[in-house]
């Protein structure tokens, strides 16, 4: 092994890796400079992909309160109006009882009338009923004409006393 700079495979080991040196070198800046550059797109896009999800997020997080308090505005609504219509339901039943008792009242009422009225006629009745067989009775005991003058005499004393 004599001298290594005199063989032709280290004069060509040197321009292979001069030659290397020149066309690798700028090709590697390049490749480099080209995963940078893609390396920088994707970090903002996964920067730009964070924000969205802290974006979307926030979203998520407002109509999440904003159904919880639409929940609780619905059950305040469903709350009130099932009071409401309980007191409707109360209110409607006491018009009916009040209803009920005033039309009971008028039929108690009718009633007595018609009762009142029924017994009045009834001794009215009795009473010309009791007129007519007093003056038969008094016709046939006494005369013609002194049957007229007690019969009227009767009638009007009866009807005094009945009426």
């Amino acid at each position: 092994m004599g001298n290594v700079f005199a063989t032709p495979d280290f004069w060509v080991l040197v321009g292979f890796l001069a030659f290397c040196a020149i066309v690798i070198k700028p090709a590697l800046k390049a490749v480099l400079g080209g995963l940078d550059s893609r390396a920088d797109k994707i970090r903002g896009t996964l920067d730009e992909a964070e924000k969205l999800h802290e974006e979307a997020q926030h979203v998520l997080a407002e109509y999440q309160r904003k159904q919880r308090e639409a929940s609780k505005e619905i059950e305040a609504i469903v709350a009130n109006a099932r009071a409401e219509g309980e007191r409707m339901i109360a209110d409607a039943e006491e018009a009916l009882a009040t209803s009920m008792k005033r039309r009971e009242q008028l039929a108690h009422d009718k009633i007595a009338q018609a009762e009142a009225d029924a017994v009045t006629e009834v001794r009215n009745h009795a009473v010309d009923i009791a007129i007519q067989a007093t003056g038969k009775l008094l016709a046939e005991k006494v005369g013609q004409e002194q049957s007229n003058a007690l019969i009227d005499t009767a009638i009007g004393d009866l009807s005094r006393r009945l009426h």
